[in-house]
């Protein structure tokens, strides 16, 4: 799928950014329509269902976090991206925990929302189920024999650290909460303090600069997100 056939529903009630988003994303190809408030929104979603979201969580009336559980409950897989202010980290986590795919804060990047949405889409888009190959950097996991390798060399991992890692490239590119991290792991509301460590001895065994990690990067006061798929 092009950008020209990827239609974007933007849901924002502040006219500049909705005007930012229609020009920066409609340069690049992507068709745009438009809702001030949740009321339009769900109008717009019954006559002409877009491709994603990119929805803010501050609407007048019925807010973000109430219009995404009414879409989810409603059975809606349309990717949803979440507009935040920067300060919002509560009001991501629960986003997420609602059901949206990723998030950007305000002010953002074009190119940082571009390549948001595009990881959004192809989770959406692709085939079901993990390839059997994972490569990124010099960072490659083979799934099938859970095999874990940098720049060729063999890794061992524990069970755990193993799980935490397959989970993440699994969703490569898209931010995953600590809370759903401890559920696919640990099947319960575990310490949040448990990932950490997981994480951080993860970090010691595929980072080259574990303090400044290439691969499984920190979105702090959320979760994790592993580096995506290299283009091939």
């Amino acid at each position: 799928m092009t950008n020209s056939n990827v239609r974007i529903l933007v849901v924002d009630d502040e006219p500049p950014i909705r005007k930012l988003l229609r020009v920066g994303l409609g340069s690049q190809g992507y068709a745009i329509s438009e809702a001030p408030n949740a009321n339009t929104a769900i109008e717009l979603m019954e006559t002409d269902r877009p491709d994603l979201i990119l929805l803010d969580l501050g609407l007048p009336g019925m807010g973000g976090h109430e219009l995404l559980r009414k879409w989810r409950d409603d059975g809606l897989d349309v990717p949803v991206v979440i507009l935040s202010s920067r300060t919002d980290e509560a009001g991501i986590v629960s986003a997420l925990e609602l059901g949206a795919d990723d998030y950007v804060t305000k002010p953002f990047g074009m190119n940082e929302l571009v390549a948001r949405i595009r990881v959004a889409l192809r989770h959406k888009f692709q085939q079901q189920g993990e390839k059997p190959i994972f490569h990124t950097g010099d960072l490659t996991v083979d799934l099938v024999k859970r095999i874990v390798m940098i720049e060729g060399r063999e890794i061992k991992l524990s069970p755990k650290e193993y799980d935490i890692l397959r989970i993440l490239v699994q969703y490569a590119g898209k931010v995953l909460t600590h809370q759903f991290l401890l559920k696919q792991v640990w099947g319960d509301s575990t310490d949040v303090q448990y990932l950490r460590v997981y994480v951080r001895q993860l970090r010691q065994k595929i980072e080259k600069t574990p303090d400044q990690p290439r691969y499984i990067t920190t979105e702090t006061g959320v979760g994790y997100r592993l580096r995506e798929v290299d283009s091939v």
